[in-house]
């Protein structure tokens, strides 16, 4: 056991034993952890083959894995998760001895691993899938018809895996540096995956490929599948980095629809851009692609099944008004490009990087052609969703999600240390250059915490572990005094003293104080009252 593992399983151990407390199994030891059969070798590269039969609701093919070796090891981790089946693995044309352990399958290789080396293996698989429950959150394959009673199938697998339905290295602290996705259908109907289509051939038994290419690294879960009887058009946007290709898929039946609803992408690039910084995927283009569930951030093959309405299934999120203005699955589910599949968690406990960025660009997109009171309005109204239920940081190693929350209060938390920050250009170029510094890259938490930190010169560590790690809302506790008022925070961790605007009274001028766990005082005449700036989250009480 080399240093770096030793030190990892050190680290790790503490929250191992916390987790069989409150009942992960060794199911999801083995999806969330970074075991030694996954450590010692790097993904360069995978290209999936796979043939689908929807008569009988079945899947099977091939993923070929490329690697590097980091360091020598011989016992090589793969997960398939069931009923779907490994039936061989081979290497250099050789078949190698696997051993099942529920989900995961440990490949012996027989060939010296050697450090440095480039090296490849090709698991062989068949079955039927996980049907999907409730995409996109209970997922798996999705088999459905459209109107004309056409096959309309799809894949929706984030937090369940990509397991569920190819074989991969499935965890998200590895991405491959490109892939290639090769998709057999019945003739009839037309495959959209990720990247780019380089062929479809015609087989003579009455079926298409479809051989997609992506030049990107890219996520598990945000590989897809998308087949139907796809009408297709395209544009080009003239973004950041030059001219960006456009394609869209929808079923007939809904085409004319669909033309219109997507107009709203070039608005949401040239939103998102401005934010954030250039779509991060130009070399594989960007694709929306209507699908028979609610939609996903497949990376250049974001899915769409919002009925062609404003709003999130035509309701407004925020109660304001301001969410009807524009398609919530084309913004949101964008936006997951540059938080999500850009930058990308390694592990799934610090899933808020996804969500309560994307979450607040749904603000950005708002303020950037309403205005910035529209955009305050939005993220403000948002709070009636959250739950404070639990940490919005999960339990690391066992593939665990924190709170829901993650998304409404997680957007409400950016928003409230963008009130810190104090300036909308520095503001902006800190979004701008977490795309920049971590492009194509997975991250941690602490990563993106000491960003923000250093690139804002705030010390924002307790304002994390307040929002992030403690279910409480701060209060603003006050009391009138002899010539003022006296102030503290309460219901807060230790160290949290976050400065807040506030003015005397219900209006007026507002100015910023900094309060700590111990009353100060604020000197004022003739008021009774304080009102603290809604655009922090927090709240205020007045105390006897």
């Amino acid at each position: 056991m080399n240093r770096l593992l030793s030190l990892y399983l050190l680290l790790a151990f503490p929250i191992l034993v916390q987790a069989q407390k409150v009942g992960f199994s060794h199911d999801d030891t083995l999806r969330g952890s970074i075991t030694p059969e996954r450590v010692w070798w790097d993904l360069t590269f995978y290209h999936l083959t796979v043939r689908v039969q929807p008569t009988d609701s079945t899947l099977s093919g091939s993923t070929e894995i490329r690697y590097r070796i980091l360091k020598p090891g011989q016992v090589m981790q793969v997960d398939l998760q069931r009923p779907l089946r490994v039936l061989r693995v081979e290497q250099d044309g050789e078949s190698l001895d696997v051993r099942q352990d529920g989900n995961a399958y440990f490949v012996t290789l027989t060939k010296p691993q050697k450090t440095g080396q480039a090296e490849a293996i090709t698991v062989h698989y068949a079955g039927k899938p996980r049907v999907a429950k409730r995409p996109p959150w209970d997922g798996g394959l999705v088999w459905s018809r459209d109107k004309s009673g056409n096959w309309f199938i799809a894949t929706a697998c984030q937090g369940l895996g990509a397991s569920a339905w190819w074989p991969c290295k499935d965890h998200m602290y590895d991405e491959p540096d490109s892939m290639a996705i090769s998709v057999t259908v019945p003739e009839d109907l037309t495959d959209v995956s990720n990247g780019r289509l380089r062929r479809v051939t015609t087989n003579p038994d009455h079926t298409r490929t479809f051989d997609w290419y992506v030049v990107n690294p890219i996520n598990n879960y945000g590989v897809n599948l998308n087949i139907g009887r796809y009408e297709h058009w395209s544009e080009v946007y003239n973004g950041e980095k030059g001219p960006l290709s456009l394609n869209y898929y929808a079923l007939p039946e809904h085409l004319d629809s669909a033309k219109t609803q997507f107009r709203q992408v070039p608005k949401m690039l040239k939103a998102f851009e401005y934010w954030f910084g250039p779509y991060p995927f130009y070399e594989d283009g960007y694709k929306l692609v209507e699908t028979p569930y609610l939609g996903m951030e497949h990376q250049s093959s974001v899915t769409y099944g919002n009925r062609f309405r404003n709003g999130y299934l035509g309701r407004d999120l925020s109660r304001t008004g301001w969410g009807l203005l524009w398609d919530f699955i084309i913004v949101h589910e964008s936006g997951h490009e540059w938080f999500a599949n850009n930058i990308t968690y390694k592990d799934v406990a610090d899933m808020w990087i996804h969500e309560s960025f994307t979450n607040y660009s749904e603000c950005l997109f708002t303020e950037y052609y309403y205005g910035k009171e529209a955009g305050a309005q939005y993220v403000i109204g948002c709070r009636a969703n959250i739950r404070n239920d639990k940490p919005i940081i999960g339990t690391y190693n066992v593939n665990q999600e924190g709170s829901s929350d993650m998304y409404y209060k997680g957007g409400n938390m950016l928003h409230t240390i963008r009130q810190l920050v104090g300036n909308d250009l520095t503001w902006r170029q800190l979004l701008r250059g977490i795309n920049k510094t971590f492009y194509h890259q997975t991250v941690t938490t602490n990563q993106i915490e000491q960003y923000m930190s250093q690139q804002s010169g705030l010390t924002l560590k307790p304002v994390f572990d307040q929002y992030l790690r403690d279910i409480r809302i701060p209060v603003l506790e006050y009391r009138p005094v002899a010539g003022g008022f006296q102030y503290r925070w309460t219901n807060c961790v230790a160290g949290f003293a976050m400065p807040v605007r506030l003015c005397m009274g219900e209006s007026g001028p507002y100015s910023t104080i900094q309060p700590t766990a111990q009353w100060k005082t604020l000197s004022a005449k003739n008021e009774t009252m304080l009102t603290v700036d809604a655009n922090y989250y927090v709240l205020s009480k007045l105390v006897n």
